[in-house]
């Protein structure tokens, strides 16, 4: 069982930055999002190589500590450039962190299936459903076509580090994971908790219960520790 490490303590170890945007997309209201996010121990400046990517399923509430101003219109996101600035960590997050201490990476980056910030599923899989017949309704997600040289800086890593796929298992997500898909077909060492007998589903960091809190961690550890 790997250890279960309390939010103070992880809060005191690393650092967490995100870039916030709003998305303006022909059709819809001002979206707003959030692209990447990077958790960098506090002893690790500048942070250099990340040693793993996460790819979740959206931003869910995640909040900058500072505020930002940052307009994208949809039909120039293939020039998008990312400025992260200080983030209030969430507990998807801490769990990720967890896994950081386990194997003393310093810096990881996450990834979304969708960059739009709604923390409740049924809103989000709703806002998904609005989005798919607009002109450029796809761009909200780092892995559609239009933003493919982003990806690939936000997949930069070290040589043998990780992709790890921890985006959910909902029905509503299977256009983005196959976008996804399509996107790291090419990657090495993509990987994650695979839902049996589903392909493509992975099971995400935050499950409702504590015992299933502690056995992601557990099972990612172990899965990480087969691969090496």
């Amino acid at each position: 069982m790997a250890k279960f490490i309390p939010a103070g303590d992880l809060k005191r170890h690393f650092d967490v930055t995100g870039h916030f945007y709003t998305l303006s997309v022909d059709g819809s209201e001002p979206l707003e999002c959030r692209s990447v996010l990077e958790i960098i121990h506090k002893e690790l400046y500048p942070p250099g190589e990340a040693d793993a990517v996460f790819v979740m399923m959206n931003p869910g509430s995640s909040q900058p500590l500072v505020e930002t101003q940052h307009e994208i219109d949809s039909k120039q996101v293939s020039n998008f450039k990312a400025t992260t600035v200080p983030t209030k960590p969430d507990t998807t997050q801490y769990q990720v962190m967890r896994v950081m201490h386990c194997f003393d990476w310093k810096h990881v980056r996450v990834l979304n299936l969708s960059d739009l910030r709604e923390p409740k599923s049924p809103q989000f899989a709703k806002r998904l459903k609005q989005l798919e017949p607009l002109a450029c309704g796809e761009v909200h997600s780092v892995f559609a076509p239009q933003r493919a040289n982003e990806l690939q800086r936000q997949l930069s890593r070290r040589n043998d580090g990780p992709i790890i796929c921890a985006w959910g298992v909902g029905d509503f997500l299977d256009p983005l994971i196959q976008q996804a898909e399509v996107a790291l077909a090419k990657e090495h060492g993509v990987t994650g908790l695979p839902k049996p007998g589903e392909p493509g589903r992975y099971f995400h960091p935050l499950p409702t219960l504590q015992r299933d809190k502690e056995k992601w961690v557990t099972e990612m550890v172990k899965l990480l520790e087969s691969r090496a």
